[in-house]
């Protein structure tokens, strides 16, 4: 399937920039290209990168519309294909784009912010059934726009359409992101302390909130 493009993008000259995603802003040079490399190291490596795909795949009913919103080099997605979903990747990220669609040609990778995104203009005009947020998405988000990039996830959703998202609590606090997932319009419907279905407390480290969009 070919790729899709957006327009409106961010780089690193932008690093000043308070409306720019923290993806950007709170790393170095060269950080999206030594991710890549990590995530192709771990793959050679024989790494298990299938843990979030393996829970959204037990969610959902077979051959469902996808979003990997946050995609980064596209490991979710890539195996979500593999098990038969039609998968749409999106990240602002260009060069993690760029490694996905290298790696994972029969997929669709899609360069856009969460807060613009409009699939529908670039021709997936049917609702994703589910939406997959991974590894700290919504703590890399520009300043104070997790809510706006919540609702532009939702707005790709069918009624009843389930969003799971994943982050470390350090990084973004879990009552901050309940009071964000309300104000968007989705309603907590589980919540985990982990990928692999540990049951939620308090004190875990990570958390992973299984969310439904009316």
């Amino acid at each position: 399937m070919g790729a899709l493009n957006c327009v409106g993008m961010y780089g690193r000259s932008v690093t000043k920039d308070a409306t720019a995603p923290k993806w950007f802003t709170d790393t170095e040079a060269g950080h999206s290209e030594r991710y890549v490399e990590y995530i192709r190291g771990l793959a050679a490596d024989g790494a298990d990168l299938g843990g979030e795909a393996r829970f959204m795949d037990a969610l959902m009913a077979p051959r469902s519309r996808v979003l990997d919103a946050g995609c980064g080099p596209g490991r979710v997605g890539a195996v979500l294909h593999q098990r038969g979903h039609h998968v749409v990747g999106v990240d602002v990220d260009p060069v993690l784009i760029a490694a996905a669609r290298e790696d994972h040609p029969d997929v669709t990778w899609v360069v856009s912010d969460l807060v613009e995104l409009d699939l529908k203009s670039l021709g997936e005009v049917e609702p994703f059934d589910a939406a997959v947020l991974a590894g700290n998405v919504l703590a890399f988000v520009a300043p104070d726009s997790e809510v706006h990039a919540l609702r532009g996830v939702g707005r790709h959703l069918r009624s009843g359409g389930r969003a799971v998202v994943g982050f470390q609590t350090e990084r973004y606090s879990v009552a901050d992101f309940d009071s964000h997932l309300a104000e968007a319009g989705f309603e907590l419907e589980q919540r985990f302390a982990t990928w692999d279905l540990r049951p939620w407390h308090s004190d875990a480290d990570f958390v992973v909130s299984v969310l439904l969009w009316s």
